[in-house]
Parts: C-alpha cells; structure tokens; sequence
C-alpha cells in the first residue's frame, strides 16, 4: 500500500478502499452525503463501497448525477445535504461524480450562487478552507479528479465553467484500481484518453514547472503502455493499476495548466444533446491541437515520442489518431454526433475557457473556428 501526500492524502493500491471508516474517523465524518450516479449503483460499486463505511455512520445516498454534472444536480442534492445535517461529501464514480461532491461542498459553506466561484469570473480567492470535507473514491481512471484543486459545472444558463482552489481538493483520495474492472471497454478507452490528454497537455504547457513535467511525463509513459491492455482486457490487473496511476498523475500535474483541446472539450460538454463524453472529447480533439501547437513546443513532442517509444520522424498527431482507432474511438466530431451548426455558439466560451491561457500557443476565435471545424471532419 502506498500513502502519498502530495496535493492531498492518497491511499493508492488494491484494497484502498477498506480504508474508508478510518479515514472518516480521521475526519470526524459520521452522516456522509455519498454522491454516485445510476450506473455505479446499478453495478454494486456503491454497495461495495458502503460495506467500509464508518461503523455508526449513518449515509445519505445522491444517485443522480448527470453525465456532466449540473448546477441542477448540485442544488438537489445540496437540498439533501443540508435537510439532514451532513458533515461532508464521499464522491464516488467518474469525474461527474466526483466534481459535483466538490460543489456540493463548497456550496454547503459558502454563500451566494455556484458563478460566484468560478475561475474565469475571479471567484478563486472567495473560496475558503471552511469548505466540507470530501472522500473521493474513483471507478473510473481518467479524470483524476480525486486529486484536483478545481471541477468543472454546467450552470443554469447553459455555460460550462470550473471554479478552484486548494481548498477543493478532496481531503482523502482512496484510489482502488478494483473498483474499475467493470467498466465497459469504451468507456475505459475514453477515460484512459482523458489521463493520456492531462497529462500531453500538462507538460506542453509553457509554464516552467518540472516537477509537474516529471510527473505528467511518468503518467503518460504508463497511460502509453498499459492503456491497450485494458481496452482488451478489463480484468488485467496490471493495466487497471497503471491506467488508474496515469490518471491520478495527470491530475497531479495538471495545475501548471492544460490547453486547447481543454478548451475546446469544456463548451463541447455543455451541448445538450448529444450528451458528449469529455474523455472521449479529449480524444478526438488532440491530433489537430498537437498540429496547431507543434512550432510553439520546442523540444517536447521529441521528448513524448521517446516516453512513447516512437521514431523520431514519425508524425505525433497522427500516432495519437492511429491509437485512438486502435482503441476504437471516434475520428471526428460528426461521428460523436455533433454538426456545423453547433460549433459556432461554443468558440467564446473556448476562447473564455481558463485552460485557453495555458495553451503553448495563443489562439484567436478565428484559430478555434479552423480547430473545431477540422475536428468535425
């Protein structure tokens, strides 16, 4: 087993999530809120959870996350938390569920509307230490949310936005690569694309921050390796460890900043129909952002095709796209259901998006527009 504390405390192996009462007992957690969605309980990964509840403890159960979570969601289930005086949040599932524990707890000590907070509106310095204390135990390895300081909410009005702080990171990760050995192929695809992405654009960013290079870079070394295995074959145990690992180590990294395919993945996710599945989004969108990006990086795409074990004259956008039809993702937008007509609303909300700052490369509305309208195909 092993406890790292970087960020925040993580308990990382099988078994991690046995862990759970005493660490609610380290946190003097004993009316939990446990915030899931549907296909978790339907898969008895919250039974399983809830086996290693604090004795005495007495949970209230949030099965309704959406696939990207909403302000809707977090005033309902915050209605919950507060009717029976919860004393913090246990997210448990995919990044959905695991940001909307984190809105929920904001919102439950903190005044005003959930825009108050978000980061492009300058609501980061609002957001204090007297936040509730969330567990974050994932089922899914993409999102590494269990280890980050921000999430990302679609408000009322339709915008896609992320609000962040230290004080947001969860106050214990239990990390139990276990509890992914039932997700579906597809869905580990496009979540291990996801980790794959945090950590390409983590280390892209310009930044200086080596740590978080070395990390992002050990993450996608391991997400390079491994995340073919389980695609194949969901109960290999090795590749769940490492596909779990890479995303936790994306997230790690990424606070030194993401990019463009962020930017473009964040207002694709507030389309409300087709609900588009940002891993997946992460996915389609590289190989043009790697293109557009490429005189702006130095030396870094050498540096990943060597973690990656490519030749040097080999075509880095095009590798990522060859891996993602290996691992039978989409190739474009239009396959995932998204049309011309769509595309125009999100370019503000790209250009808007906090992680457009961090891109290697500046980019114009008009530089989106080129970038989106290449994605669709």
């Amino acid at each position: 087993m092993a406890t790292i504390t970087y960020l925040t405390k993580i308990q990382f192996d099988f078994g991690a999530v046995r862990l759970l009462a005493a660490e609610m007992d380290l946190l003097g957690m004993t009316r939990p809120l446990l915030v899931t969605d549907k296909g978790v309980r339907a898969a008895g990964l919250l039974d399983q959870v809830m086996e290693h509840l604090a004795k005495g403890s007495q949970a209230e159960i949030f099965d309704a996350t959406p696939e990207n979570p909403t302000e809707a969601a977090m005033t309902a289930a915050l209605a919950q938390y507060r009717a029976v005086g919860c004393d913090g949040v246990i997210g448990i599932g995919g990044g959905s569920s695991m940001d909307l524990a984190k809105a929920i707890a904001l919102m439950a000590t903190h005044p005003g509307e959930l825009s108050d907070y978000m980061m492009i509106l300058g609501g980061a310095p609002k957001i204090t230490a007297a936040i509730a204390p969330v567990i974050a135990i994932p089922t899914t390895a993409g999102t590494g949310s269990e280890v980050g300081r921000g999430a990302i909410m679609i408000l009322n009005d339709g915008r896609k936005l992320g609000f962040g702080s230290p004080h947001v990171i969860p106050k214990v990760a239990l990390c139990d690569p276990e509890l992914t050995f039932s997700m579906p192929s597809k869905l580990t695809a496009g979540t291990g694309m996801d980790a794959f992405a945090h950590c390409f654009e983590t280390f892209c960013a310009p930044a200086v921050n080596p740590p978080a290079d070395a990390i992002a870079m050990d993450g996608l070394g391991r997400a390079v390796r491994f995340i073919e295995r389980a695609v194949a074959d969901g109960n290999d145990r090795e590749a769940r460890w490492q596909m779990m690992m890479a995303s936790m180590e994306g997230a790690m990294a990424f606070q030194k900043g993401l990019g463009a395919v962020h930017g473009m993945s964040h207002p694709l996710g507030s389309i409300k129909n087709p609900i588009l599945h940002h891993g997946t989004l992460n996915a389609v969108c590289l190989p043009p952002v790697i293109r557009y990006n490429a005189a702006a990086v130095g030396d870094k795409y050498d540096r990943v095709k060597q973690v990656w074990g490519l030749p040097a004259n080999v075509d880095l956008a095009d590798q990522v796209a060859d891996l993602n039809a290996r691992l039978g993702l989409p190739a474009t937008l239009r396959q995932m259901g998204v049309d011309e007509a769509m595309i125009e609303p999100l370019i503000p909300h790209a250009v808007a998006d906090h992680t457009t700052a961090t891109n290697p490369r500046p980019l114009t509305a008009g530089d989106y527009r080129t970038l989106f309208l290449e994605t669709l195909g």
